[in-house]
């Protein structure tokens, strides 16, 4: 029996669920990846899952066993993975999840110059509003905008940045610019939702904070579009700075209340990167991260906009 296939084969299986994920992901049938996990147990001497018509799911062993086998193949895959950083260029198949705004306004641009400078290294990028599940979905590098809580991650914060209300100079013209938060009630103003509550935005003022219900003409789970409504002349957006740097220095977007602080989450903002934890760094993530770094940073974002890859 081939041990480590099948150590992989259980971990597929306790992380999709069934029998029939974990054969597609490996290009095998359900009663193979069954038989195989049957060996192993009957090896071990112990029962892993619990199997019924429904669901596989783990048995006591068998969620002890998940830890120490992720590990282990964790371990395997460093081991691999050095050996061939010492040797090659990086290259292969680089997953990569990233909140949509960071992957559309920093990501994508970077993106041309990266593949000229690493021809050998296929990016696969998936852009949405929510973190990635790095082990379940495959990912190898995660970008978000607040640190990672699940247990088994590394995070690393690259960059500083805060959330500013802007809005376009046709929309100011004709409803006028606020001039304090609570001028924001007469306002139409365009809200992040994810959720069934209400949208509120918080300000920092010299006494203290404040924080405050946004009705709303205008919602959306997606900064994207958001950007484009504001860009539309259709109210005010809360959005990143990164996002609307080159807006901002071309003239089609204005910020407002420019010396209050404001966010719809939290003032400790930035961009996290976030990857599994292994004793060694691949260089294929390696290269990614520093690339990335390398090329835009807080003075291209702060400056005139997006300026072009060194």
């Amino acid at each position: 029996m081939d041990k480590l296939r099948a150590m992989e084969l259980f971990v597929a299986t306790a992380e999709q669920g069934s029998f029939s994920a974990a054969g597609r992901h490996y290009g095998l049938s359900p009663a193979s990846v069954t038989r195989r996990i049957d060996d192993l147990e009957g090896q071990l001497g112990v029962s892993l899952l619990h199997r019924s018509t429904r669901a596989v799911t783990l048995t006591e062993n068998g969620e002890r066993y998940l830890q120490d086998a992720r590990d282990i193949l964790d371990s395997v895959r460093a081991a691999d993975t050095a050996a061939a950083d010492r040797q090659e260029r990086p290259h292969g198949l680089l997953r990569v999840h990233s909140r949509t705004m960071f992957g559309v306004s920093v990501l994508s641009r970077l993106q041309p110059a990266f593949s000229d400078a690493y021809p050998d290294l296929v990016v696969d990028l998936h852009l949405s509003e929510t973190p990635a599940r790095m082990r379940e979905d495959g990912f190898d590098l995660d970008f978000r905008i607040a640190p990672p809580t699940e247990a088994g991650l590394v995070r690393r914060r690259l960059f500083l940045s805060r959330r500013i209300l802007v809005a376009s100079p046709d929309y100011l013209s004709r409803h006028g610019t606020p001039r304090a938060p609570t001028d924001l009630a007469g306002h139409a103003c365009l809200g992040y939702w994810i959720s069934n509550e209400p949208v509120y935005w918080r300000f920092r003022l010299p006494d203290g904070e404040i924080e405050l219900p946004m009705t709303c003409a205008f919602v959306s789970n997606n900064g994207l579009v958001l950007l484009n409504m504001a860009l539309a002349g259709r109210g005010i957006a809360l959005l990143d700075d990164y996002t609307v740097a080159d807006h901002l220095a071309a003239g089609r977007l204005v910020q407002l209340l420019p010396e209050i602080r404001v966010t719809n989450a939290t003032f400790d903002e930035g961009v996290f990167v976030t990857y599994r934890e292994s004793s060694y760094l691949p260089g294929k993530l390696r290269v990614y991260i520093d690339f990335v770094v390398r090329n835009w940073s807080d003075a291209l974002r702060n400056g005139d906009g997006f300026g072009p890859v060194a």
